[in-house]
């Protein structure tokens, strides 16, 4: 499906194109958010025919590799897993620690998500004090490397002390361990330590020898281990309700559990039709042929994403999948030896698949206590602030300066309750009378008011689903009256609930009242309220201190004869610091683009008077 620039926006298969298509397109479909809004992007649609479903699987992971579609991520980005990133696409690859999916480019590789972070960071520090990796994105120093290098931690990548390729070879040895493959990694590096040895390179044979102590230690610490310590499998298990599924999958390699990976995903999204399902229907989705579908929709998207050598050779599921003998065919075509999918029946393997079964039921749990909770608060706000139906979304809004220096402002979006960080936004405050020794907040929030909403003027499009049905302004009655006077010139004033939240007493404004709704600090619509107000004081603050130290660090240039903004600018961005400009010569100064010889020795002499 591609959108009217021609941009691809999504890539599926499926055995009955023409229904699964129209599908999309039907009048009165219960749309989930993410398919509505693919659906209203489209403008052209083409296909592909294959001859058999694994060769479409095939295509479609080929295509989903290479094009990377927008509305393609079928598993959630739950916010709570995180994944380990191997930026492919960088000379000197980085290994990070993410909880957003769409952070990569196209070779960039991600393994998780990861259901322990506590356990991920562990591994991390191990994995950096075994190997010598880069440690910083940004060199510490110009013209030589930092103290990492000195202590082996890191091979001089900031200087190219070590080649690209050779680099990319020790990051292919740590990749390894997070496919499940450290027991390959312990013996390649035991050879080579055995080789070094036999070289009467001792020092070198002990460096590997300190790497297999680490890596076997790391190990160890696994708690689960299978009887025949010689197989490498992976279980997956669900637990689902009406609209979520929880997906756990565990990873054994050598015996040994070394992963665990928790997925969330909508259970509409994951049948053949998702753009279908009845409301009424989706409380029946608990067959073993449905639980089976989902399962295979899993696997689907989590072995297109795997490379062939972190397949197993052994696959255990939960329910009978419905298309068994084409994902078989096609991971054993991506492996290059016989994939076996199981549903065991029987000890043992039941006994795994049980064990993953009660780890799904616990996240589900967890999750639908979460639900309730938001539930429970959007109700008794709604309730509180006299609404007709459940708020969606609220927005909360701050402000964050000293004594009117470097005032910002935040905007934080919380939908169904939940914190939507993809919406936040920050505004730099542009009002010229706001400056150092006077601030003036009620300005500030006017201006944030009519910049937020001024596409709105009139009524207009307040129908989209970014406008909000809740403005929760963080202060008192100043502050939201100021708010008031910007929406009424808006003609909005009667189109959203607009109120304020003050932080002594926790009191809670509206429009145009003296007195404070009679409420309690501890009710579920207070609390909420109170999140939301928090989080955007943690936003304003957070974005102030980064502008803070941008207007520090300039600081020290602005006093330069003839050195104005835009050289500034071109300064830092070639020497990233202030430290290497002080200590540059004349002539590394005039190197940098914009600073002639006249500029790089009124540059010296400011920080050299002597």
């Amino acid at each position: 499906m591609r959108d009217g620039t021609d941009r691809i926006l999504y890539i599926g298969k499926s055995k009955k194109l023409r229904s699964r298509v129209r599908s999309y397109f039907r009048e009165g479909s219960q749309h989930t958010p993410r398919i509505a809004m693919m659906v209203r992007q489209v403008a052209e649609i083409e296909f592909i025919v294959t001859d058999t479903e694994a060769e479409a699987l095939a295509l479609e992971a080929n295509l989903i590799k290479q094009h990377q579609p927008h509305f393609n991520v079928l598993l959630k980005d739950d916010k709570k897993y995180p994944y380990i990133l191997i930026t492919w696409s960088e000379d000197y690859p980085r290994i990070l620690l993410t909880r957003n999916r769409r952070m990569g480019k196209g070779k960039d590789k991600y393994y998780g998500p990861y259901t322990d972070p506590n356990l991920l960071r562990s591994v991390l520090y191990t994995i950096k004090r075994t190997f010598p990796l880069r440690q910083r994105p940004q060199p510490l120093f110009k013209d030589r490397p930092c103290l990492n290098y000195d202590i082996g931690r890191c091979p001089g990548v900031c200087q190219n002390l070590i080649t690209p390729a050779d680099y990319r070879q020790t990051v292919e040895k740590v990749a390894m361990i997070f496919q499940g493959r450290t027991g390959e990694l312990i013996e390649t590096l035991t050879a080579q330590m055995n080789q070094a040895a036999e070289n009467l390179e001792f020092e070198q044979a002990g460096l590997v020898r300190d790497r297999i102590n680490n890596l076997t230690a790391l190990n160890a610490d696994q708690k689960v281990s299978l009887p025949n310590d010689t197989i490498s499998r992976d279980a997956i298990a669900l637990a689902a309700d009406q609209k979520t599924a929880c997906v756990q999958l565990f990873q054994f390699r050598a015996g040994k559990l070394v992963a665990r990976l928790g997925f969330t995903a909508e259970v509409q999204s994951l049948i053949e039709d998702p753009a279908v399902i009845d409301p009424q229907i989706i409380g029946t989705i608990n067959s073993d042929a449905d639980l089976g579908a989902i399962l295979q929709r899993v696997l689907e998207e989590h072995y297109q994403n795997a490379d062939p050598v972190e397949i197993p050779l052994e696959i255990l599921v939960q329910y009978p999948l419905p298309d068994l003998e084409m994902l078989t065919s096609y991971l054993s075509d991506r492996k290059g030896r016989k994939v076996t999918l199981i549903t065991p029946q029987r000890q043992g393997k039941a006994e795994l698949i049980e064990m993953v079964e009660k780890n799904a039921i616990h996240e589900l749990n967890r999750l639908q206590r979460q639900t309730e909770r938001n539930v429970a608060s959007l109700e008794d706000l709604a309730e509180l602030l006299d609404l007709t139906e459940l708020p969606r979304r609220i927005e909360g809004f701050d402000i964050s300066h000293i004594q009117g220096s470097n005032a910002v402002a935040s905007q934080v979006v919380f939908i169904d309750g939940i914190p939507a960080k993809q919406h936040y936004r920050h505004y730099k405050i542009q009002n010229p009378e706001i400056t150092i020794g006077h601030s003036d907040d009620y300005a500030s929030h006017a201006e944030i008011a009519r910049r937020r909403f001024r596409k709105y003027a009139g009524g207009i499009n307040t129908d989209d689903t970014n406008f909000p049905d809740v403005v929760l302004i963080d202060g008192g009655k100043g502050q939201l009256s100021a708010v008031m006077n910007v929406l009424e010139d808006l003609n909005l004033a009667d189109k959203m609930c607009i109120i304020s939240l003050a932080k002594q007493r926790e009191e809670i404004f509206l429009p145009r009242e003296s007195l404070p709704l009679p409420t309690d600090a501890e009710q579920p619509g207070v609390q909420l309220l109170r999140r939301v107000r928090d989080e955007s004081h943690r936003f304003a603050i957070t974005f102030h201190r980064q502008q803070r130290s941008v207007k520090q660090v300039r600081s020290y240039l602005d006093d330069v004869p003839g050195l104005g903004s835009h050289r500034q600018k071109q300064l830092l961005a070639h020497f990233h610091s202030i430290d290497y400009i002080r200590t540059a010569s004349i002539e590394d100064l005039a190197k940098a683009p914009g600073i002639g010889n006249h500029i790089a020795g009124e540059i010296y002499r400011y920080f050299h008077p002597d």
